[in-house]
C-alpha cells in the first residue's frame, strides 16, 4: 500500500496544485519511482489511499498497466448534495481499515510505504527478517546523525530490535535513539483487527503505541539503504542538487548531453551569443534560452520555459512553463507556478517579483533622465 492522502503542507507551494507523491524528480513523480521499485521486487498489487487532489494521481497512474502493476485507489472524503467532492483523510491506519473492510486487500503480508520518498530498500531481505523474527509488524529504520534526530520520528528498541517506545522529533539531548522511522512498514493481517472502524487513526501516533502497549511482536529493522525523504521545500531543493550533481546512485539526468554538464530535451532553443551556462544543467523540451542569459548549475529548467535575455538562474529548480523576466535573477530557489521559494523556505508570490521588476525598470528610467536621482 502506498500512503498518498496527505496535503503535504510542509512542501507548499509545490503542493498547491499537486499532491505530494506527484512532486517531480528528474521529470518523474516521486510515486512513479516507488511503483517501479515495487514491481522490480514482484509486488504487483498496489493500493493507494488518496484524498487531496486525488484525480492527479489517478489520472497519471490509471490502473497501473503501463507500469506492469495493478493499481487500485481508496478515496478518503465525501460527496455533498451538490455533487462537490470534499477530501477528508482518515489517517494512515484508518485508511488501511477502510480498504480492508471494503474488499479484504490486507489478507496477506503487506508492505506499507509513504508516497513521498525515494528508496532503494532491499525488500526481499526486509521480508526475510520480518518472518524470521515472527513479527506482526516491522518498521524499517535508518540511523541518522545525532544532530538530525529533531527532524524525525525516533524509534526506541531493545538489543533484539523489539520496539519499546517512540519519540516524535525529540531534542538532541532528549533522544533515546538515533533510529529514524522511514515510513516503511511490513504488516501481517491480524494487525488490522486492532484498528477501529470509521475513526481517524494514524500508524505512527495511534497504532504503534497500541502495539507496544499490547506487547505484540513489533520489531524495528535497522537497514542501510538510500532513503531520500522530501519533507519540505529545502529537502526537495537539496535532492535535485544532489541528483543533478551525480551524487544519487541509479538516478541519471534525462535528455541529450550536448556539452560538458549540459543536458537538453527535444526542440530546445539556446541563443548562444553572450549566454553563459555552467553545468550541471538540464533544460527541458521546448524551452527557449535567450541571448545574454546566465545559468549556473546544479539547475533544472522544466519543459516549455522561457529564460529571457539578461536573466540569471543559479542553482535553482524551475517547474515547467516558467518565464524569467529580462534582467531578473533566480538563485538557490524553487519556482513553481506563481510562487518562488528559496532553499531556506522563504516564499514569494509572482506579484512581488513583478512589482520589484517594475520598480527597478522605473528607477532605471528616472536615472537615465536625471543621473543624480536616488542618491
Amino acid at each position: 500500500m502506498i500512503l498518498a492522502a496527505g496535503k503535504g503542507t510542509r512542501v507548499r507551494p509545490l503542493t498547491y496544485d499537486l499532491p505530494k507523491p506527484m512532486i517531480p524528480i528528474l521529470g518523474k513523480p516521486v510515486m512513479e519511482y516507488l511503483v517501479e521499485h515495487l514491481v522490480k521486487y514482484g509486488i504487483l498489487d498496489i493500493m493507494v489511499n488518496v484524498s487531496y487532489l486525488h484525480e492527479k494521481i489517478e489520472q497519471y497512474f490509471g490502473e497501473g498497466q503501463r507500469f506492469g502493476a495493478r493499481i487500485g485507489y481508496s478515496f478518503e472524503g465525501y460527496l455533498d448534495d451538490q455533487g462537490e467532492v470534499h477530501p477528508h483523510p482518515i489517517g494512515s491506519a484508518g485508511g488501511m481499515k477502510k480498504i480492508q473492510e471494503f474488499g479484504g486487500f490486507f489478507d496477506e503480508t503487506t508492505l506499507v510505504i509513504c508516497g513521498d520518498a525515494l528508496i532503494d530498500l532491499d525488500i526481499q531481505s526486509a521480508l526475510f527478517e520480518h518472518r524470521r523474527k515472527g513479527a506482526l509488524v516491522s518498521v524499517i529504520t535508518k540511523e541518522v546523525a545525532a544532530d538530525q534526530v529533531s527532524s524525525y520520528g525516533i524509534v526506541v528498541a531493545d538489543e533484539e530490535g523489539r520496539v519499546q517506545s517512540f519519540q516524535e522529533k525529540p531534542r538532541q539531548e532528549d533522544a533515546l535513539s538515533n533510529l529514524a522511522s522511514t515510513g516503511i512498514y511490513i504488516m501481517e493481517p491480524e494487525v488490522l483487527n486492532l484498528i477501529p472502524s470509521n475513526t481517524v487513526f494514524d500508524i505512527g501516533s495511534d497504532l504503534f503505541p497500541l502495539l507496544v502497549e499490547k506487547k505484540v511482536p513489533f520489531y524495528a529493522q535497522k537497514r542501510f539503504f538510500n532513503w531520500i525523504d522530501i519533507g519540505n521545500v529545502t529537502d526537495f531543493w537539496s535532492v535535485l542538487q544532489s541528483v543533478l550533481s551525480g551524487k544519487v546512485a541509479q538516478m541519471y539526468v534525462p535528455g541529450t548531453q550536448i556539452d560538458d554538464g549540459l543536458w537538453v530535451g527535444l526542440n530546445t532553443r539556446i541563443d548562444r551569443e553572450g549566454t553563459v551556462i555552467e553545468g550541471p544543467v538540464y533544460i527541458g523540451a521546448g524551452t527557449h534560452v535567450e541571448a545574454g542569459s546566465r545559468i549556473v548549475g546544479p539547475t533544472w529548467i522544466g519543459h516549455g520555459s522561457h529564460i529571457c535575455a539578461g536573466s540569471e538562474v543559479v542553482r535553482s529548480v524551475l517547474f515547467e512553463y516558467t518565464r524569467t523576466a529580462p534582467g531578473t535573477k533566480v538563485e538557490n530557489s524553487v519556482v513553481c507556478g506563481d510562487y518562488s521559494v528559496t532553499h531556506d523556505g522563504q516564499m514569494r508570490h509572482i506579484s512581488e517579483f513583478q512589482d520589484n521588476h517594475w520598480n527597478d525598470a522605473r528607477d532605471r528610467r528616472v536615472k537615465q533622465r536625471d543621473p543624480g536621482a536616488g542618491q
